[in-house]
C-alpha cells in the first residue's frame, strides 16, 4: 500500500473536486482496486486532515481541505452545534484570509445556523459554502415553518410582508428568553450581500439598500434559505459594524427603519393604525432613522402618530428621517411645524 502512497495520495487530492459524491468508486476503477481497499486510502486522507469527510452511508461526500467549494446537509437534533459545524467544516476554507474576512463568516455562518437550529422547527439544515471570482458565498436552508410565517403567528399579524418588516428592525425574536434578536440586523450589514427567501417573498440588503421581491422558492418545504456574499477584498469588520448601531455602555442602540415594507404597496400610509405597527418594538432604540425609501406619501394622521404621540412617550428617543420625496418631506415638516 505504501510503494505507490504518493500517487494515489496525489490522485485522490487531485480529483476529490469533481467526484465528491463518488470518490470511492472512482479511485477504485482507476487503480484497479477493490472499494475496500480505495476506502482505506481515502480514509487515510481524511486521517491526515488533508480532506474532510461530511455525512454517511451513501450520504457521504469528500471535500478538499481549504478548498473552494463545500455543501452538506445535517439533521437537526439534540447536540447540534453551530461553532462545532464551523471549526470542523467552514473555518479551513477561510483560514488563509484576512482575519476580518474570517471574522465575518464566522459571525454570520454561525448566527444563522443557530437561528436554524433553534426557531425553524425544521429537521434538516442543508449548508453551501462557495469561493468563486474574489466572493466567498454561504447558503443556509433549512425545511422549517419559514422565518415569516413563523413571526406572522407569533405576533398575529394580517399580513406575512410585517413578518419581514418587524424582523428588520432588530431586537426582534420569538424566543426572548433566549435570543436578542440582533443576529440577523448585524449580518445583514457586515456582509456585502444578505438575502432571505421565504414565503415566496425575498428581501436582501446590499450596500446599505434594501429590495424586496416575489420569488417562487426552490429549497424543500416551505422553509427559510438564507444567502450571504461577502468580497475577499472587505476590510469590514463585525466590530466596525457593531460600533456603528451600538453603545459600549447600553448595547444595541440604533436601528434603521424600511417604512416601506410597514404597508402595502397599494395602501397608502396614511392612518393611526399602520404607525403604531410601524413604531412597535422601536422603543427598545435610543436612535431610529425612518427610511422613507419607496414611499410615495403619507397621511396626517400617520405623521402625527410617530413624531408627536411616539415622540412625547418617549421624549428620550432621537428620530430622524431619510429618503423622502418632496411631498412626504412636507408633510412630516409639516407636521413638525403644527406641534407645540
Amino acid at each position: 500500500m505504501e510503494k505507490n502512497y504518493s500517487k494515489i495520495s496525489e490522485f485522490i487530492l487531485k480529483r476529490v473536486k469533481h467526484h465528491s459524491s463518488d470518490l470511492v468508486p472512482f479511485v477504485a476503477k482507476q487503480f484497479g482496486f477493490s472499494r475496500q481497499r480505495a476506502h482505506a486510502y481515502v480514509v487515510k486522507e481524511v486521517r491526515l486532515g488533508r480532506i474532510l469527510k461530511v455525512g454517511r452511508t451513501r450520504a457521504t461526500r469528500y471535500f478538499l481541505v481549504g478548498g473552494k467549494h463545500i455543501e452538506f446537509a445535517l439533521e437537526i437534533k439534540p447536540g447540534l452545534e453551530e461553532d462545532r459545524i464551523w471549526s470542523e467544516y467552514i473555518k479551513p476554507m477561510v483560514s488563509n484570509y484576512p482575519d476580518n474576512i474570517s471574522a465575518i463568516c464566522s459571525y454570520g455562518f454561525t448566527e444563522i445556523l443557530n437561528n436554524a437550529i433553534d426557531h425553524s422547527d425544521g429537521t434538516s439544515i442543508y449548508i453551501e459554502v462557495t469561493i468563486s471570482q474574489g466572493e466567498l458565498e454561504m447558503t443556509i436552508m433549512d425545511n422549517g415553518v419559514g422565518i415569516f410565517q413563523k413571526i406572522q403567528n407569533a405576533l398575529h399579524l394580517e399580513s406575512i410582508k410585517e413578518s419581514l418588516f418587524h424582523l428588520s428592525k432588530g431586537k426582534f425574536t420569538t424566543d426572548p428568553k433566549n435570543h436578542t434578536g440582533q443576529g440577523i440586523f448585524f449580518t445583514s450589514r457586515i456582509f456585502n450581500k444578505f438575502s432571505i427567501l421565504s414565503s415566496d417573498l425575498q428581501y436582501t440588503f446590499k450596500g446599505e439598500e434594501w429590495f424586496l421581491s416575489h420569488e417562487k422558492g426552490e429549497n424543500f418545504g416551505q422553509g427559510t434559505s438564507i444567502q450571504m456574499v461577502v468580497s475577499l477584498n472587505s476590510k469590514i469588520t463585525p466590530k466596525q459594524i457593531m460600533d456603528k448601531y451600538a453603545n459600549v455602555d447600553i448595547g444595541f442602540t440604533k436601528t434603521i427603519v424600511a417604512v416601506a415594507l410597514s404597508a402595502d404597496p397599494n395602501d397608502p400610509h396614511v392612518s393611526r393604525s399602520q404607525a403604531k405597527r410601524l413604531v412597535m418594538g422601536l422603543e427598545k432604540f435610543k436612535t431610529v432613522v425612518l427610511d422613507f425609501k419607496g414611499v410615495k406619501s403619507v397621511g396626517q394622521a400617520f405623521v402625527d402618530q410617530i413624531f408627536r404621540v411616539f415622540q412625547n412617550e418617549h421624549p428620550e428617543i432621537i428620530i430622524r428621517y431619510v429618503n423622502t420625496n418632496s411631498e412626504v418631506e412636507s408633510m412630516i415638516k409639516r407636521g413638525l411645524n403644527a406641534q407645540p
